[in-house]
């Protein structure tokens, strides 16, 4: 087992968040890298102790490598908010990474490096070697557990989708199955995230009649989506290279996050109580093979939190 300490904000939510994280096998909260010997939270509460709330992650690299477990810390803070997570403020709120392996710091430095690059300004995430940890009393351990009412920062969500790609993993197991894969999956996102309209389009033929079907547009290689497992009201059966959401996202080989459908150019609508939608291309051996295609009847539904856990999730397909 290995150790990594995390500053993510709150340290109520974030434990609650590592905790469900498949591969760790156990968390502590308290404050680190501050000056106080032995310090209270209410001391730490004042802003003078110079102490992060942080989380104690003990891991197993062998089912979570550490930058996949930084990756995932990373999804839940804000990596531009200077000493500020969602509406908590304070130097105790910064966010950062404390290791007490020096060898931990290379495969750090390579994810923040990493995570910089897509970002237009720099990174407010501390990396430092852990000076000392201090752990909180009982009553902010499992804080969320004894309180599942309690106050939060983070979205509900963020705690419901490392379970839900754990479960997915243990359900699939080793089943051959293409399409008995994906239909377990889009009835387990369904039943867990209650979402309008959950299901997949698979690349395949283009119709040999040469008949129409509405959304055909251009082709790649005589290939097209064809309507596979979903979960929700009847769909558009073929959707083109290119052509809406789907097709986008098959094209530019991204996530697609839509926040309003009808201002995406060339917008699909195989239902009028769609409103917002997320795309997600299923690679295998670096060609595309589908597109989990996940449709809300609210507006601004999906957001980048959704799109880092929903690409973990398809890699277990």
């Amino acid at each position: 087992m290995k150790e990594i300490y995390l500053a993510g904000g709150c340290f109520w939510g974030a434990e609650h968040y590592f905790r469900n994280i498949e591969g760790v096998v156990d968390t502590e909260v308290g404050f680190a890298n501050g000056d106080t010997p032995s310090p209270t939270y209410e001391q730490v509460y004042t802003d003078t102790t110079g102490y992060a709330e942080s989380v104690r992650v003990i891991y197993n690299p062998d089912a979570l490598p550490l930058d996949e477990l930084i990756k995932d810390f990373f999804c839940a803070i804000d990596p531009l908010s200077l000493n500020k997570q969602g509406e908590d403020e304070g130097t105790r709120y910064r966010t950062g990474v404390y290791y007490s392996d020096p060898a931990d710091l290379d495969i750090a430095r390579k994810v923040f490096d990493e995570i910089q690059a897509g970002l237009a300004a720099p990174l407010a995430v501390e990396l430092e070697p852990l000076r000392n940890f201090y752990p909180a009393d009982g009553r902010h351990q499992d804080y969320l557990v004894k309180n599942p009412d309690g106050y939060c920062h983070l979205p509900l969500k963020i705690f419901r989708y490392p379970r839900l790609v754990s479960d997915l993993g243990h359900l699939l197991g080793d089943e051959p199955d293409f399409i008995a894969r994906l239909s377990n999956a889009a009835a387990l996102l369904k039943e867990r995230m209650g979402f309008f309209w959950t299901g997949f389009y698979i690349v395949g033929d283009v119709d040999p009649s040469g008949a129409s079907h509405g959304h055909g547009a251009p082709s790649e290689n005589g290939k097209e989506l064809i309507l596979g497992p979903f979960q929700g009201s009847f769909a558009c059966m073929r959707i083109g290279y290119g052509s809406g959401v789907c097709g986008t996202a098959w094209k530019e080989r991204r996530t697609v996050v839509v926040p309003d459908v009808e201002e995406f150019p060339g917008h699909i609508a195989c239902s009028s109580l769609s409103k917002s939608e997320i795309v997600v291309p299923v690679f295998k051996e670096n060609e595309i093979v589908a597109v989990l295609d996940i449709d809300s009847d609210e507006l601004a539904t999906f957001d980048s939190v959704d799109a880092f856990w929903l690409e973990r999730l398809v890699r277990v397909l």
